[in-house]
């Protein structure tokens, strides 16, 4: 409507036709205005009131500490009462938000980024429904919310959200949020690498009320439950949330009467302001200019591609750009694609959880940061981008940003953490489905993805298998009260894999292989949601190795209980040794990816993947021998990894090593580089190209240059190479792999028909049998 009509209407008329608009609203979808704001709001009138008056220190410490006490106990309380693998072993966390939606604390332990991305259903109420006569917000009533383009990681995390009200003021929000796994997803487990749309990644729950005045709404609950493969899980958790957050409630009730209404509102607003303050002093001891750096993922989860995340990071003065322009496109119909809000989650968490860890963790250590990408990114994708496997974008924006602040704070004179490889960053396990022991439908998330391998410093080795970059505090499960739960074994469990290792002059921490087999049951199936099986997830920094690839590995057509039963202890699970030795003759073994859709697994048939290793700090010619034998001691290396990568010489038999022989083969090898190295610009005449090789799908730009996009698209007749700017390129679909594969074989069958009949002699035909 123009200005001039509406200087045509009364104030009588002009109220009627403005609310009759916002009554006949079509349908309210993610809003722009706030999914792109990942800032704290400005200060209300009673904050600048507040504010302007003295600040008592002792309050707002008493304030502080007593939040974070009460967080710290809902978040035990989910872990000891939670029904999903997520909460048992502390994928959760609870936070407490200021009125206006702001982010003030979370819980010492659990997914910071959970709580990081939830200000954004947070600020929808309080834009959407709070003013609403169908909606209203109420004391005593809680909202439910799990869809990530209205702000979370991934639609498998489940968030409950409470507001508080002081003497009829609303003065705070808090929220208890789980991974839950299972929520109708297309495939079981909540996280289907196979989602061909978003209408594939379950149920999609923008923020709605779940619980009205103390009471949960059981309609919904009820539509709730309908909508999951486990109903009771459902059900269990939500009040497991709910019970938790109104504690959270209630401590923060009992503070304010402790502390007094003004006392509590000036302490939340000062201690983001004091956070922000304190980011942007770090900031201004970095020295200025731009950084960059490359991470690619080599994997749709449907099909082996490159897929380009590249991360600049200016600084200048007290503030921080981070830059992700040039990002492969978003693919419509693949579930990598990651939200705008879940990919800023991974700058937060390495801010908050490696960088500055000492910091209160809240919305306003963001507040310097500025964050650029192309629309239409698979790190800034469409609303209608299909978001099964979102975590991928979030790993990688996290992964880049480590990356380049391990070369930013290297040369600051005062350092406010250590100088860090970056860490393993993809959840190598298995999702799992179908009926238990019990005879209940289930489907999750086995809790290895917590053992993440942790980088090196910059003085020592990575931790092994220490935790998800993305959690502090979680665990990575207990396998016997797991296998009460569900009816697979690990036959191999938490083993460090030999040789899976981030090499450096500090190594980083190791990963374990596992290998699963179900048993009992009459229908079980598995999946893998990884990528990193073909081009290293992670880098090391500073001449420091990147981690292995990982593959999938399956021995299907054999029952592994049979021979365990027959000869027990005939053979070791151990993944190398399985895959080369092959100890069961009628079976079938093959590798893959590890972006695996659902499989049915016949009882016995056993699939082997690796967790990942951190990256390796600095030159693998400067590690101290006498650690490369203790790895070697304890199982770590082989002697052929010790002499070949660290170049230790040393006796094979009782492990002395000769010192004089190592210097002088590390020496002669130092002599080497010399002669193989070249001269810059002659290296880069005979490397670079002008775009990426014809046979590569690559997606993203190419060079420094990131106007230009590069991608493979489908067509009737077959794939084609494009380039152009984000803006200009058409929605990119890929084929079915399985329809791909058949149309590959049927062409080599009827290659081979062809051969056969011109073996016979005749020579009419077409090969069309």
């Amino acid at each position: 409507m123009t200005e001039l009509a509406k200087q045509q209407f009364s104030p009588e008329d002009q109220e009627w036709v403005d609310r009759f608009l916002t009554e006949t609203t079509l349908f309210l979808g993610p809003d722009p205005e706030i999914m792109t704001n990942h800032r704290m709001a400005p200060r209300t009138a009673e904050e600048e009131r507040l504010l302007a008056g003295p600040v008592d220190a002792n309050a707002l410490d008493r304030v502080r500490k007593r939040l974070v006490a009460g967080l710290d106990e809902a978040f035990e309380m989910m872990a000891q009462t939670g029904a999903a693998p997520g909460a048992k072993w502390g994928d959760l966390t609870s936070a407490v938000y200021s009125a206006s939606g702001d982010l003030i604390h979370i819980s010492t332990g659990g997914v910071l980024a959970f709580a990081s991305a939830l200000h954004y259903p947070v600020r929808f109420i309080n834009k959407y429904w709070i003013g609403d006569p169908t909606v209203g917000v109420h004391d005593g009533d809680a909202f439910i919310h799990n869809d990530a383009r209205y702000g979370n990681i991934h639609n498998t995390d489940q968030s409950m959200i409470l507001p508080v009200f002081y003497h009829g003021e609303l003065i705070a929000w808090v929220a208890t949020i789980i991974h839950e796994g299972e929520n109708g997803a297309k495939e079981p487990g909540g996280m289907p690498s196979s989602s061909e749309s978003a209408y594939d990644d379950g149920i999609r729950m923008s923020p709605f009320k779940i619980v009205e005045r103390g009471k949960i709404r059981r309609d919904l609950l009820t539509f709730l439950q309908n909508s999951v493969r486990e109903p009771k899980l459902q059900y269990q958790d939500l009040k497991v949330k709910l019970y938790s957050a109104q504690r959270i409630k209630e401590r923060l009730l009992a503070l304010v009467d402790e502390v007094g209404r003004d006392a509590f509102i000036l302490s939340l607003r000062k201690s983001l302001e004091d956070v922000e303050a304190e980011a942007r002093r770090r900031i201004r001891e970095m020295p200025d200019g731009t950084y960059r750096v490359n991470f690619y993922s080599d994997s749709t989860l449907r099909e082996n591609v490159l897929l380009k995340y590249p991360c600049a990071i200016t600084v200048k003065g007290d503030e921080l750009t981070i830059d992700w322009r040039g990002a492969a496109p978003q693919i419509m119909n693949r579930a990598f694609n990651s939200t705008l809000a879940t990919a800023k989650c991974g700058p937060s968490q390495a801010i908050l959880g490696f960088l500055w860890p000492d910091l209160p963790r809240g919305i306003s250590v963001m507040n310097p940061v500025e964050i650029l990408t192309d629309e239409g990114s698979c790190v800034d994708p469409g609303v209608d981008a299909p978001l099964g496997q979102s975590l991928q974008g979030a790993f990688k924006s996290f992964a880049g940003v480590q990356a380049l602040f391990a070369k930013m704070q290297y040369s600051c004179p005062e350092k406010y953490s250590a100088v860090i490889a970056p860490w393993y960053n993809q959840i190598n396990t298995f999702l799992f489905g179908g009926i238990t022991q019990h005879g209940e439908f289930v489907g999750n998330v086995c809790a290895d993805l917590n053992g993440m391998g942790g980088g090196a410093r910059a003085y020592r080795d990575g931790e092994h298998a220490m935790a998800p970059m993305f959690a502090a505090m979680a665990d990575i499960g207990e396998q016997e009260i797991i296998e009460d739960d569900v009816p697979f074994l690990q036959l191999t469990s938490k083993k460090i894999k030999r040789d899976a290792q981030g090499f450096g002059k500090y190594r980083g921490g190791m990963g374990y292989e596992i290998a699963v087999a179900a048993r009992g049951t009459p229908l079980w199936g598995f999946a893998t949601v990884s990528s990193g099986s073909k081009f290293p997830a992670i880098p090391g920094v500073f001449g420091g190795y990147g981690c292995p690839a990982y593959p999938l590995a399956k021995v299907k057509g054999v029952n592994v209980f049979d021979h365990l039963r027959d000869r027990p202890g005939g053979w070791s699970f151990d993944y190398e040794a399985v895959m080369n030795e092959r100890p069961f003759p009628e079976a079938r073994y093959s590798t893959h990816h590890m972006g695996m859709g659902f499989e049915l697994a016949d009882e016995g048939e056993v699939y082997m993947i690796c967790q990942g290793a951190g990256g390796g700090y600095g030159d693998v010619l400067e590690r101290d021998p006498e650690a490369v034998v203790a790895d070697v001691a304890a199982g770590y290396l082989s002697h052929e990894v010790a002499r070949a990568i660290y170049l230790v010489v040393y006796d094979e038999q009782n492990l002395a090593v000769d010192a004089e022989a190592t210097a002088a083969a590390r020496d002669a090898e130092r002599a080497a580089r010399k002669r193989r190295g070249r001269p810059y610009a002659e290296f880069v005449a005979d490397w670079v190209t002008a775009e990426p090789p014809p046979h590569l799908p690559y997606y993203g730009s190419w060079g420094d240059a990131n106007h230009t996009i590069h991608a493979t698209a489908w067509t009737t007749r077959g794939p084609v190479r494009v380039a152009a700017p984000m803006s200009e390129l058409s929605p990119i679909m890929l084929p079915d792999p399985n329809v791909v594969a058949l149309a590959g074989q049927q062409a080599r069958i009827a290659e081979l028909e062809a051969q056969l009949q011109a073996l016979r002699g005749d020579p009419t035909s077409t090969g069309q049998q």
